[in-house]
C-alpha cells in the first residue's frame, strides 16, 4: 500500500513538473484582461483555505483523529491520511514553489 502511495505521489509530482513551464509563462505574462473576477474568487478561496477558520478546523481535526487513533477507534491508515492531507493543504505554497524552482533549474 505504501508503495502505491509513493507511486501516485511521484506520478503527480512528475506531471506537475512537466506542466510547470507553461504555468511559469502564464505568471510572467500577467493576468489577462477581464480576469479580475476570477482572480478575486481564487484569492477568496485561498484566504478561506489557509485562513484562521481553516487552521482552527485543522487543529481540531488532527486532535480528534489522534485521539481516535490512540483509543483504537480509527484505523491508523485513515488517520495518517487526514494528517498528511493537512500537511499538504498548508504546505501547498511551499510544494508549488519547490516544483517551480526545480522546473526552472532543469532538474
Amino acid at each position: 500500500m505504501l508503495s502505491n502511495v509513493w507511486r501516485k505521489g511521484s506520478a503527480l509530482a512528475l506531471s506537475a513538473v512537466s506542466l510547470a513551464p507553461g504555468s511559469a509563462f502564464a505568471q510572467m505574462a500577467g493576468d489577462p484582461a477581464g480576469s479580475g473576477a476570477i482572480v478575486g474568487a481564487v484569492s477568496w478561496l485561498q484566504g478561506t483555505l489557509l485562513g484562521t477558520v481553516a487552521t482552527t478546523i485543522a487543529v481540531i481535526a488532527v486532535a480528534f483523529v489522534g485521539l481516535m487513533m490512540l483509543t483504537g477507534r480509527m484505523n491508523w491508515r485513515h488517520g495518517a491520511a487526514v494528517i498528511v492531507g493537512c500537511f499538504i493543504l498548508f504546505g501547498a505554497a511551499s510544494i508549488v514553489a519547490g516544483i517551480q524552482t526545480a522546473a526552472q533549474s532543469g532538474y
